[in-house]
């Protein structure tokens, strides 16, 4: 299937989807927010991939946010039509779409990431971030209430005093900064992002797909669930991947001291 406004390509069971409207600093519209919607459906359906990198066009934004220019109803203070409700439903919906990969998802942030874009960011699971990025979240100047999954991605990542900081403030910071408060796992000069990023998904690729799919649901799960029911559904997890083939390879080649064949079975 052809896209416009993301591109998808795979390579040795990692996915690469890129956010491709360059001359908009990869604001999220309509149109991208649905095709970015197919790809994660695409990508959970596709048991070739084993990791998936997101990344911005360009060399200097990852994802400026929203698409102001595609703002109409409610955004305007006028009375929201079904077409407006709809539309914003779906660009709300991006990080969500993300977040429900079930693969390990790896953001190689490239440029500056803001609002719905840092969103997006923090929908993966690890973050390789270019020394020259900047994050924030202006949508308050605006007058805006962030309506993107900021207010939950943020606080749960970077811990509440801070996200309200970032919030209220709408100042953005730097990549060093980001990186001091847990926001990225690493910072890397802008012409090294790519590769690193590639080798981290490589890595994952290479690992038992079950296993990994098990963790991710055992941690975002769990987060919702007081500690004796996440203990429970961690338990749970175990005794399913017990039951796997992937889990007899394991062990057979450790046993026979050799890399494990692993067929996501």
């Amino acid at each position: 299937m052809d896209y416009q406004s993301v591109t998808y390509t795979t390579k040795d069971r990692i996915a690469f989807v890129t956010l491709n409207r360059p001359e908009s600093g990869n604001a999220i519209d309509v149109q991208m927010a649905v095709e970015l919607d197919e790809v994660c459906r695409r990508i959970n359906q596709d048991r070739n991939v084993g990791a998936v990198v997101l990344s911005g066009a360009g060399e200097q934004v990852f994802c400026a946010g929203e698409d102001l220019a595609q703002f109409t109803g409610t955004d305007l203070g006028e009375a929201a039509s079904l077409d407006a409700v709809k539309d914003f439903a779906l660009r709300y919906n991006v990080s969500a779409s993300v977040a429900g990969i079930e693969c390990p998802v790896v953001a190689a942030i490239n440029g500056d990431a803001m609002g719905a874009g840092l969103a997006l960011a923090l929908s993966c699971d690890l973050r390789i971030a270019s020394s020259q990025a900047v994050f924030g979240v202006p949508d308050v100047a605006r007058g805006c209430l962030m309506a993107n999954g900021v207010t939950q991605w943020l606080p749960r990542i970077v811990g509440r005093g801070k996200a309200m900081e970032l919030m209220l403030t709408a100042e953005p910071i730097a990549a060093p900064e980001a990186h001091r408060i847990g926001l990225v796992h690493q910072v890397v000069p802008p012409d090294q992002v790519s590769s690193e990023a590639h080798k981290l998904a490589g890595e994952f690729a290479a690992k038992a797909p079950l296993a990994l799919r098990y963790v991710k649901e055992a941690v975002n799960k769990g987060l919702d669930m007081t500690l004796e029911q996440g203990l429970r559904l961690e338990c749970d997890l175990y005794m399913m991947l017990q039951t796997t083939q992937d889990r007899i390879e394991g062990v057979r080649a450790f046993r026979e001291k050799r890399q494990p064949s692993f067929r996501g079975e």
